[in-house]
């Protein structure tokens, strides 16, 4: 499976179809994607997101739907 990196409106896109929202792993600067049911995490805005995505220098990567947050090297 070949992961190709996707901006911010794509991975947005993808995930509202999901019914995923951005999420912060609570007490951490761990982002993931979530339904906004687990109680480790907190649902966050887009923006807040993209400035942890670049502030960690992470990127969201795709494959057939499935997303990954990874190293943006």
């Amino acid at each position: 499976m070949v992961m190709e990196k996707i901006d911010l409106g794509k991975a947005k896109l993808i995930a509202q179809n999901k019914g995923l929202k951005p999420g912060k792993v609570k007490g951490t600067n761990g982002i993931q994607f979530t339904k906004g049911k687990n109680d480790r995490l907190s649902v966050i805005t887009w923006d807040e997101f993209g400035v942890i995505l670049k502030s960690r220098k992470l990127a969201v990567f795709e494959s057939g739907g499935w997303m990954k947050i990874m190293n943006d090297a």
